[in-house]
């Protein structure tokens, strides 16, 4: 099983990954210009993604890869108002 651990990526990871900054700051600063995500809208087809990280995105959901935790894990910081209502 320490193979598995290989494959646990880092939030920071996954904002490299789309190739966007990812160091805390840029990372809350993305978090809070794209805040909140509409409800309806599923995190690959927001509208700030270029045509390569939404493709990404989506493959890496729809695969379930190791990388879709972290997916599923921004598309809930973009939407903090939902939680906060339940």
């Amino acid at each position: 099983m320490a193979g598995m651990d290989n494959s646990i990526h880092h939030f920071s990871d996954l904002f490299a990954q789309l190739g966007l900054p990812s160091d805390a700051p840029s990372i809350r600063q993305f978090i809070a210009a794209h805040t909140p995500l509409a409800a309806g809208v599923k995190l690959p087809e927001a509208s700030f993604w270029t045509r390569a990280q939404a493709a990404f995105l989506c493959d890496a959901l729809r695969q379930d890869s190791d990388w879709a935790l972290l997916v599923d894990q921004l598309s809930e910081a973009l939407r903090p108002s939902e939680r906060k209502g339940q």
